[in-house]
């Protein structure tokens, strides 16, 4: 059995950094990264040259955490990708580079991701 977790795992960390190797964040284009769990999704704005993360968004942050929308569901990853292009419209970013490390852009991440391109953000 932890044979297998560990050759699951492997997997998932080679394929992230087969697409990681492609995708990287700049100052001008920072990589807008994903986090998915079992319950929760959250995304972050991140400037790779710098090392910072300039904005960031979840179900766990406080505007989520007291609504019906406060667990993993495509309602609330959408609400999430708003919020995040919100957040990054005030910071001056209108482009960025979409990582969606070991998940399958499908579901969850998808309406994510199209929340955050209907609200103005370009990727």
């Amino acid at each position: 059995m932890n044979n297998e977790i560990n050759k699951r795992n492997v997997r998932r960390f080679r394929r992230k950094l087969r697409i990681r190797k492609s995708v990287r964040g700049t100052a001008e284009r920072p990589r807008l990264s994903v986090l998915k769990t079992n319950l929760h999704i959250s995304a972050q704005i991140i400037d790779d040259e710098a090392g910072i993360t300039l904005a960031s968004a979840g179900t766990m942050t406080k505007d989520f955490r007291n609504q019906k929308l406060g667990r993993k569901s495509k309602e609330s990853a959408r609400q999430v990708g708003v919020k995040l292009a919100e957040l990054a419209k005030a910071k001056n970013i209108q482009c960025v580079v979409f990582d969606r490390g070991h998940h399958k852009y499908h579901g969850v991440l998808a309406e994510l991701a199209n929340g955050a391109r209907e609200s103005g953000l370009q990727f």
